[in-house]
């Protein structure tokens, strides 16, 4: 028996030939989560949460992992974060210039992804592909490259009543009832969307479409999500991992992201 304890982060990833694996960082450990495929593991909820920016206890996360007052006034919970095309940075206006010269005032792509369904979206340059993997695409075209995270986010508002934006959980974990979509014609058909003044963003010439497998022995059939505020304790034999989910075998499925800032402990059998 195995066991490791600390504050649930988003899982990192990394890709080699197109294959998608998976670290844990739990105190000062990186915990290498595809080598605990068909394992039985558990998470205990520790009855603790602690802010993942400033690292003050809180009796309630907000946005994934904030306590209320860093939730209100950290940038990286700042309205931009979700609604790119409301961000003011170019203007000068941020709750830190500095943040926003590293984040917002960067390199952006906007993409489409097919993620549980086809979707259009916005992560930085430096993201990429990161971000793709962290939203289970199975392939991601780059449609438009943009100084800053404002132009970005207009040019996928203007996309997004066509492609949407979301991403449908149980499809995405499942990996079943997917087109095999043509992300070649579907970049053509965006650009054509797209009005004139924005269209000089588009890249052309870079048509690319990248592919991700994922560490899955077995897919769920009809995935309910665990929850440690209702369950305090997750456990189950570990059959997989997309995007920020863990996949069991008895048909739960634990979205890692979504309680960051929880303390647990991790015990693997």
């Amino acid at each position: 028996m195995k066991e490791y304890q600390g504050n649930l982060i988003k899982m990192n990833s990394g890709l080699k030939n197109n294959q998608v694996s998976y670290s844990l960082k739990l105190e000062d450990e990186d915990i290498e989560m595809n080598h605990f495929l068909d394992k039985s593991i558990s998470l205990v909820y520790q009855n603790r949460i602690n802010c993942i920016n400033c690292g003050k206890e809180t009796k309630k996360s907000f946005g994934q992992g904030f306590c209320y007052q860093c939730f209100t006034t950290a940038p990286q919970a700042d309205e931009c974060v979700l609604r790119p095309d409301k961000c003011k940075a170019h203007l000068g206006i941020s709750r830190d210039v500095a943040w926003s010269d590293s984040h917002c005032l960067q390199p952006h792509i906007v993409y489409l992804a097919v993620s549980g369904g086809l979707k259009v979206g916005v992560t930085r340059l430096s993201q990429v592909p990161a971000r793709w993997v962290d939203q289970g695409a199975t392939k991601a075209i780059k449609l438009c490259e943009a100084p800053n995270r404002h132009i970005a986010g207009v040019i996928e508002k203007y996309l997004m009543q066509s492609f949407g934006d979301k991403t449908n959980w149980k499809k995405m974990v499942t990996n079943g009832n997917v087109p095999d979509f043509d992300l070649m014609a579907e970049k053509k058909k965006a650009v054509e969307l797209l009005p004139s003044e924005l269209k000089r963003y588009v890249l052309s010439s870079d048509n690319e479409v990248f592919e991700f497998e994922y560490p899955v022995l077995k897919w769920p059939e009809k995935p309910q999500q665990e929850n440690l505020d209702k369950n305090p304790e997750v456990n189950g034999v570990l059959k997989g991992i997309k995007g920020q989910y863990l996949l069991f075998g008895h048909q739960t499925v634990f979205n890692v992201r979504r309680f960051s800032g929880y303390a647990v402990k991790l015990k693997v059998e």
